[in-house]
């Protein structure tokens, strides 16, 4: 296993490479994932006594977990915090009250995805051994917790019985128990039906149990990913340690650490995923916490970027498609974060809303200037250079400023930008005024004038080959401002005012050219072809662009 500083604008997350995983033995792996940098859950919630093993309900709103702090029934007590939405704080926790709490020790919780259970370990009076499990229920998520049942002899004994984990479909309870050995081990029963009994508990095999402590396991939302506690080495004493299962029927393959980023010298403990898998809560007495042990979150987001180029982009898609229908975790990415086992339409979906828009923008000038001869391009670094008088108008163009040409020798001299004989594009701008005759942009070598004004003030192209132009029958020079465009896309032209294609030439070749652009005058800067009025935020695209 490796793990590799990835950057994210200012922010550090840390890579688990699943793909290693499989490397090493893990088997069929599913998504490989990122985590954050482990937060606090914060001082509502952890309190100067020892906080520790969370549980979450399925929408999110509500965190149990136990406490030693005052105001409990017992050593520890179960309490809960609330909250309104996902994205609030949460609320100050309240104690479950003395009809599920009691003198003794009430601890390691987990509730059932439809909220009606709570399973949890306690030393109180009336069990089977030094600890059992219980459960408390409820008719609905508005009613209060009732009286604790223990959970019987089919599944606590003499020995010590705890740390429960319910499965998201409610038929696998997984628990820590001593049964038949001298150290915890995971173990797991099952039933039917939610309404059934549960089965007789059968202790994980090996490589997932080995000789030592192992325990306090929580599943993933389709029981495929597990993360438990270990003794079996690591970074500290206690580590979190995950392990995988390419069907609910397979065997849970070799565990591997979840490493350094959380895991330290000390204590981790108590793993507990949110039931949409996106966070991992756990029990660290990391520096910066409230009290001993506290609750600390870490974001699991999946791994997005495939090929590592600090880009999510068509070179990820390409990744994605050749891997299509495979078990291939890379590229299994849905559902988020820990995928499914297979490459399909919901990895997709999860790319493509990761994906950076393809922004093939080779120029943007804003003319938003205030002052200067410089007018600066914010796509490419083509900036223009401005010749003769024109001026700035910051206030006045149609988006923020403009540059205002008066006719005479006015105009911007822009380096070479494209060869448009080679390559669909696109060029925008907004312009006001002008004249008859009178040009919007050319290219030096090339044929004609890529936007310019006919004799009638319509707006035209002579870029095809031969003559005549393709001219619209739109005029553009009675004062007002109107965003005109060019649109080559390899077997045509299309002309555009205010975004609406005014004429459209299948049958126009382009001559090649590779001299710099003019903005505001004929390729040659012919007399009477300076344009007179504003010009403003022109744009130019690598690309076919519809407005």
């Amino acid at each position: 296993m490796y793990w590799n500083k990835k950057t994210n604008g200012n922010h550090n997350v840390i890579l688990m490479s699943v793909a290693t995983l499989l490397a090493l033995g893990i088997g069929n792996a599913r998504a490989d994932f990122i985590f954050g940098e482990p937060v606090n859950t914060g001082p509502t919630v952890n309190g100067e006594a020892e906080d520790w093993g969370a549980s979450f309900s399925a929408d999110g709103l509500e965190l149990y977990f136990s406490s030693r702090r005052s105001g409990g029934y017992g050593n520890d007590d179960l309490w809960v915090s609330m909250r309104a939405t996902t994205e609030d704080e949460w609320g100050i926790p309240a104690n479950l009250g003395s009809t599920v709490n009691s003198s003794a020790r009430d601890y390691s919780l987990s509730i059932s995805s439809d909220g009606l259970e709570l399973y949890f370990a306690s030393k109180r009076s009336g069990g089977l051994g030094s600890t059992d499990l219980w459960v408390t229920s409820r008719a609905t998520t508005n009613d209060l917790w009732g009286k604790p049942e223990n959970l019987g002899s089919n599944i606590n004994t003499s020995s010590s019985d705890g740390r429960p984990c319910i499965s998201h479909d409610g038929l696998e309870l997984y628990f820590s128990s001593k049964r038949s050995d001298e150290y915890d081990q995971i173990w797991v029963t099952q039933r039917a039906t939610k309404d059934g009994p549960w089965g007789t508990p059968v202790k994980l095999a090996p490589p997932v149990n080995i000789a030592a402590v192992d325990f306090q396991s929580s599943l993933s939302a389709d029981g495929l990913t597990m993360f438990f506690c270990s003794w079996r080495g690591g970074y500290g004493e206690q580590d979190i340690w995950v392990t995988t299962r390419a069907t609910k029927d397979s065997p849970w393959t070799e565990p591997k650490n979840v490493g350094g980023t959380i895991n330290t010298s000390d204590w981790e403990t108590e793993p507990a995923l949110t039931h949409d898998d996106s966070i991992l809560c756990y029990t660290s007495r990391h520096p910066g916490g409230s009290g001993g042990f506290d609750l600390w979150q870490v974001a699991i987001e999946p791994v997005i970027d495939f090929n590592s180029d600090n880009r999510i982009d068509i070179q990820d898609l390409v990744l994605l498609v050749e891997h299509w229908g495979e078990n291939y975790s890379l590229c299994d990415i849905g559902p988020t974060p820990l995928g499914d086992g297979i490459v399909d339409v919901q990895d997709l979906v999860v790319l493509t809303e990761h994906m950076e828009p393809i922004d093939r923008t080779l120029t943007h000038w804003a003319l938003d200037e205030t002052e200067g001869d410089v007018a600066y391009d914010s796509a490419g670094g083509n900036d223009a250079v401005v010749i003769g008088d024109a001026a700035w108008q910051p206030e006045g163009g149609q988006v923020g400023g403009a540059l205002e040409f008066d006719g005479d020798n006015d105009h911007l001299a822009a380096p070479f930008i494209l060869d448009p004989l080679n390559r669909p594009f696109s060029v925008f701008a907004w312009i006001k005024g002008g004249r008859p005759g009178q040009t919007i942009i050319s290219q030096q070598g090339a044929f004609g004038a890529w936007l310019s004004v006919d004799t009638a003030g319509a707006l035209s192209t002579s870029l095809a080959f031969p003559l005549p132009p393709v001219t619209s029958n739109v005029v553009i020079t009675d004062g007002q401002w109107h965003r005109i465009g060019l649109v080559s896309d390899g077997s045509g032209i299309s002309l555009y005012v205010d975004d609406i294609e005014v004429i459209r030439s299948d049958s126009s070749p382009i001559l090649p050219a590779n001299g710099d652009l003019q903005i505001g005058a004929g390729k040659n800067l012919e007399p009477g072809s300076f344009w007179s009025g504003m010009i403003d935020d022109v744009c130019i695209y690598d690309r076919i662009v519809i407005p």
